[in-house]
C-alpha cells in the first residue's frame, strides 16, 4: 500500500465534466463510461446510479459506475453497466481498482444487494478477485481498428465482401443520417425486429434519453427503399472509439442488403472522421452475428464478466443447456404476439433485463 492519500465518493450530477474529462483520457474506456449513460438509465428507465470515483488532490484517479436495479421482493442488483457489453472500473493504478472493488462491496452490504454484476477486465491481482465469480458464457466483444481513411479501409476489404456492398448500393437502398424527427420510423424497425427475434423491446423513451444526453456523441443512421425505412443504427463515441450498440433491419428487405449499406456507410464515416476503433458489440461465437462481423475484419476478445454475492452462499450453477431450452421457447412465443402487444409490454419487461 502506497502513502498516496486518495478519497472515493459518489459522483453528482455537477461532476458530469469532471467524470467525462476522465472517460476521454483514458485508453481502455467506451462510450457507455460516460456520465450520459447514468442520466439516460435514470430518465428512461428510473434506476438509480451510483458512480464511485476515486481522487488524489481534486484529480480523479480511477471511476466505477453501478446501476441499481430493483423491484420490490423481486430484485436487487448492482450492474456494471447494464444494456450494453462493459463497464468495468477504469484506473489509473490497480490500487486504486483495488480501492474502487473494496468500495463497491461495502455498498452492496449497505444497499442490502444481491448480486453484483461487473462487466470488463479487472486490473487488480488474481487474489483480489476471489470473491467474484467469472461468469461463464460464449460470448465476445468484436473490434475493428480503423485505418486513417475509408478508401484504405475498402482497399482492405476481399473482394466478396466489396461486391456485396456495391451489389447493396445498386439496389435502390438509400442510405443517410437522421435526427429526432426520423426516432419514430427508426423505432419501427428496430422494434419490429426484436418481436421477430423474440426479445423484449427498450422503449422508444430509452432511445429518446440515449439521443438527448449523448448530443453529439451519438448519431441516428437509416437505410431506405421506396420511401419505406428498412433498416437504421444508432453509434455512440467517446475519444477515438465509435461504437454502434444497435443495429436492426427488416427481415423481409434481406434479400436487398440493406445492413450491407448501412454498415458500410456508418464504417465509412468512422474511419474518415478519426475514430481508430470501431466497436461491433458482443455475439457469440460461430453464429451468424459473429460471421457478418468477422467480414469486416473485426477481431474478437473475450468478455470478462464476474458476479459477486455479499453472502456467503455463491449460487450453484444452472443447467446452460435447459435455461437455452427454456429461453428458446419462450422467445418463439413472443415471435408470434403481435407487434403493438409486444411495444406495449416489452419495455416493462425490458428495463429490468440487464442484458
Amino acid at each position: 500500500m502506497s502513502d498516496t492519500h486518495y478519497t472515493i465518493r459518489l459522483a453528482q450530477d455537477c461532476d458530469q465534466q469532471h467524470w467525462d474529462n476522465y472517460i476521454l483520457s483514458h485508453p481502455e474506456a467506451s462510450p457507455y463510461h460516460l456520465f450520459a449513460w447514468k442520466k439516460a438509465v435514470e430518465e428512461a428507465y428510473g434506476h438509480k446510479g451510483y458512480y464511485l470515483l476515486v481522487e488524489h488532490d481534486t484529480k480523479i484517479e480511477g471511476v466505477l459506475p453501478l446501476i441499481h436495479f430493483h423491484l420490490p421482493f423481486v430484485l436487487n442488483s448492482f450492474t456494471s453497466l447494464p444494456f450494453c457489453d462493459i463497464g468495468n472500473a477504469l484506473c489509473n493504478t490497480s490500487e486504486v481498482c483495488r480501492l474502487l472493488l473494496d468500495e463497491s462491496r461495502a455498498l452492496c452490504h449497505e444497499k442490502k444487494i444481491k448480486k453484483m454484476n461487473l462487466r470488463g477486465e479487472m486490473s487488480v491481482p488474481s487474489d483480489h478477485l476471489k470473491e467474484f465469480v467469472p461468469e461463464n458464457h460464449n460470448k465476445v466483444r468484436m473490434t475493428m481498428n480503423l485505418p486513417g481513411s475509408s478508401e484504405s479501409l475498402m482497399n482492405g476489404f476481399k473482394s466478396k465482401l466489396r461486391s456485396q456492398i456495391r451489389k447493396a448500393q445498386q439496389n435502390g437502398l438509400t442510405f443517410s443520417w437522421a435526427n429526432d424527427a426520423n426516432l419514430h420510423g427508426y423505432y419501427c424497425v428496430f422494434s419490429q425486429n426484436m418481436r421477430d427475434l423474440g426479445s423484449p423491446v427498450h422503449s422508444r423513451k430509452w432511445f429518446q434519453c440515449i439521443m438527448k444526453h449523448y448530443g453529439q456523441n451519438a448519431k441516428m443512421a437509416i437505410v431506405h427503399y421506396e420511401h419505406e425505412i428498412v433498416g437504421g443504427c444508432i453509434l455512440l463515441a467517446a475519444g477515438k472509439t465509435i461504437a454502434i450498440p444497435w443495429a436492426s433491419t427488416l427481415r423481409k428487405y434481406n434479400k436487398l442488403a440493406p445492413n450491407m449499406l448501412l454498415y458500410w456507410n456508418v464504417l465509412q464515416y468512422a474511419a474518415d472522421a478519426g475514430f481508430t476503433t470501431f466497436d461491433f458489440g458482443r455475439s457469440s461465437e460461430g453464429e451468424g452475428t459473429y460471421k457478418f462481423k468477422k467480414q469486416w475484419g473485426a477481431t474478437p476478445t473475450p468478455l470478462d464478466w464476474y458476479s459477486f454475492m455479499p453472502s456467503s452462499d455463491q449460487a450453484s450453477p444452472s443447467d446452460s443447456q435447459a435455461d437455452t431450452s427454456k429461453k428458446q421457447k419462450i422467445a418463439q412465443i413472443w415471435s408470434r404476439i403481435p407487434i403493438p402487444l409486444a411495444n406495449l409490454l416489452g419495455p416493462r419487461i425490458r428495463r429490468y433485463i440487464s442484458l
